[in-house]
Formats: structure tokens, sequence, C-alpha cells
């Protein structure tokens, strides 16, 4: 009986969310919108949207402005969201660094720092990580108001339904509880995700996949990881994991990845792969601009815009590597967009007609007509794909409800 009488109480507070998400959903992607139009589009009962948009309002999430009638007539009232004095932190946990960041809800950076941090364990990543944050807030009193959300993003195997770290490349297993550990230490909604599909997910709100429900995004950095978005969802696995396109085999006699395997795409696209190469390059004598005291993934993309031959080949052979596991990827997923993300893409006159040879020779003809390959508009280095967890669960009612107390 009460197993029965709890899942009811359950259901209604599934569906109160559901619907206060819709509401301000609306309000934040369509608005200035009147009450009338936001019944219509969510077919919600008017009573239930006043009722809604009445809680909003009281909780300072959401303002009525006027709108100057087409008419001529009487100002219409309609409604915008209200960003300022709602903040997240947006965390960006890397191998050896992290980036702390503070966002209002509308997406604006409001201050940005840049901690070293330890990479030897578990214990002392956390240590540091909490410390950092507890300087972070402290430093950012003066513009900080209400703190709604800790939102972290890093390389590696995430459980972001348990908000458990599995694994991270420099540490290896670690059954991480980092998002129980955050709110116990900082009493607010605390979010972890995978870094590359968070910045695909940003990418989707905020940058050049914000006009398609379907995209996917690849960034090459240290490693080299995508992001899958499916009707404006992160796409993932039971487990929370999906779209490990750096461990794709390109090369069967390639050098060994940290993963086990030969020949991974990360072992041939990945920033520090390229350097190698350059660097080996250099010491058997070919000629080049470069120089292997200085090499970078900088300098590389500004040698290769300089007809550069030995960075062009770089480069092209990156692009070559890229563009077939690419290939594979819209052969499966069928996405509207292609998005590339990291310093490489500073060549991209060079990087993306290599890529786009390889979709036009390798992938059905339906599924690459129409399929633009561009660069993202997002800044690589920032931690707006954390952000984007908090964003994501204000859309789909689980911080929204959090905020509204019920």
């Amino acid at each position: 009986m009460g197993t029965g009488r709890q899942t009811q109480i359950g259901n209604i507070d599934l569906v109160k969310q559901l619907n206060s998400a819709a509401v301000y959903r609306l309000i934040d992607q369509e608005g200035p919108i009147s009450r009338i139009q936001i019944a219509e589009i969510s077919q919600l009962a008017p009573a239930s949207v006043t009722k809604i948009t009445r809680q909003l309002i009281e909780r300072g999430l959401i303002k009525e402005v006027e709108q100057q009638a087409s008419t001529g007539g009487r100002r219409a009232i309609s409604i915008v969201t209200e960003n300022h004095g709602f903040h997240t932190i947006a965390i960006r946990l890397g191998r050896k660094d992290t980036t702390l960041a503070l966002f209002d809800l509308g997406g604006t950076l409001l201050t940005e720092k840049h901690y070293p941090i330890p990479d030897d364990s578990v214990p002392a990543l956390e240590q540091a990580l909490f410390a950092v944050t507890e300087s972070f807030i402290a430093e950012c009193a003066p513009v900080l108001q209400e703190l709604i959300a800790i939102s972290v993003i890093l390389p590696g195997l995430v459980d972001p339904v348990q908000g458990i770290v599995r694994f991270m490349p420099h540490l290896g297993d670690t059954a991480w509880p980092l998002v129980r550990n955050l709110k116990a230490r900082f009493n607010t909604a605390c979010f972890v995700g995978h870094d590359i599909r968070s910045l695909a997910l940003a990418e989707h709100y905020f940058g050049a996949s914000r006009d398609c429900a379907d995209s996917v995004l690849v960034r090459i950095h240290r490693g080299t990881g995508a992001g899958i978005i499916v009707n404006g969802s992160i796409f993932l696995g039971s487990n929370g994991n999906v779209g490990e396109i750096g461990h794709v085999q390109v090369d069967p006699l390639g050098d060994r990845c940290y993963c086990g395997n030969f020949g991974c795409l990360e072992t041939i696209a990945s920033n520090t792969a390229i350097i190698q190469r350059a660097k080996s390059l250099l010491a058997q004598g070919y000629q080049s601009e470069l120089t292997a005291s200085t090499c970078t993934i900088t300098e590389i993309c500004t040698a290769a815009n300089q007809s550069d031959l030995l960075a062009q080949h770089l480069i092209k052979d990156v692009g070559y590597h890229l563009g077939k596991a690419l290939a594979m990827m819209i052969n499966l997923f069928n996405p509207q967009k292609i998005v590339l993300a990291g310093e490489i893409t500073a060549a991209e006159n060079i990087l993306f007609p290599v890529i786009q040879r390889c979709i036009d020779t390798q992938v059905l003809n339906d599924f690459r007509r129409n399929l633009p390959v561009v660069r993202s508009q997002l800044d690589n280095r920032s931690a707006i794909g954390a952000f984007a967890l908090a964003k994501r669960a204000m859309l789909n009612g689980l911080l929204l409800q959090h905020l509204l107390g019920e």
C-alpha cells in the first residue's frame, strides 16, 4: 500500500518537474514569450502555465517585460529568463592543471582562473581541487550572489548519473565519488561529466551546432575525443561512456597507445603525437622553419599556413587519419554537422580539405550531402563544457526543481 502511494507521489513530482522544465525551457529559448504562447506550444493548461510562471517569478528566475503590441494597441506582457544573480562554478580538470570559471545562467563568463594541480593520486587531487575551489569562491565574493551549482568536467570514463569518475588516463581506475564528496563539502547541486562530450553539449547550446539537433564534435588536444549530440542531447551508453574515437585503430602497425592497443587514432591525431613526430623528422634532418627545441602545435600550424612543407605534411597526415575515423562516425550516426575543436584547427585551410576528401570518398552519398565540417566557436581551454551540464539540468528540470524547493 505504502509503495503504491510513494510511486504515485513520485509520479506527481516527475510531472511537476517536466511541466516546470517545459515552461522554463520555452522562456529560455523563445523569450520574450507570452503565457498564451507558452500554453499553445507546450499544450499545458493556461492555469498550469500561470501557476508555474508565478513560481518562477517569485524565485526570480524569470521576469515580465512589456512589448509593443504590433497593432499599436495595449502593450502585451511577455516573459524572459532572469540570468543575473544565479551563478555556477564550472571546473575543467586537466591532467596537470585545472580551470575554474564563474558563469551566470545565461552563459556569460564573469571570471576565470587557472591553477596547477597534483596528478599523483585521487586523494591528493581531490584535496587540491577542493582547496582551489574554496579559494576561487572567496575571490569571487564581490560578484558571486547565489551559487546554484558546481560542475566538473574531466578526461577519462565518467558515470554522470552516479556522479563517479571511473577512470582517468594519468591515474588509471579511480572509482572516485566526486559528486557525493563535492556536495558534502560545498552544500550545493553538483555535476560531473566527460570533458569532450560536455564540450559538444556546450557547442549545441552556445556554439557552432546551435542550429541542428544532431552533431558530432571531435576535439584534438592531449588526446582525441568525440561528443555525439542526438536530438539535442548527449548520446550516452548504459555506463555513461560512448564516442571513444581516439581509440579507433587507424594504423595496425602504428605506435602503442596507453590503452594497450596499437595504432589508435590518438597515437597520430593528438597534440603530443604531432609534436613528437615533428621532432623526430627534424632530428632526421628534414628541412623546415620549425626547430625541435621550440616545436609546439601553434608553431606547426603557423608554419603550415606559411607553406612550410614539413608542417603541411604533418597536418595533412592527421587530416587523412582523422578523416577516415570521421567517415565511420558519419556512416554510423548521420549527423547534420561535424564540429572540430583544438589548436590544430588554426590550420583549417590545410586540414579541412583532406578531411573533406575522406568524407567524399568514404561516406554514403545521402549522409554526406549538405554536411558542413566547421571549427568550434568556443574557447577550447575554457570550462564552458562544465557550465553546459548545469544549463542542461535547468532545462530538463533537475536543477530547476531544486531551486524551486520542490
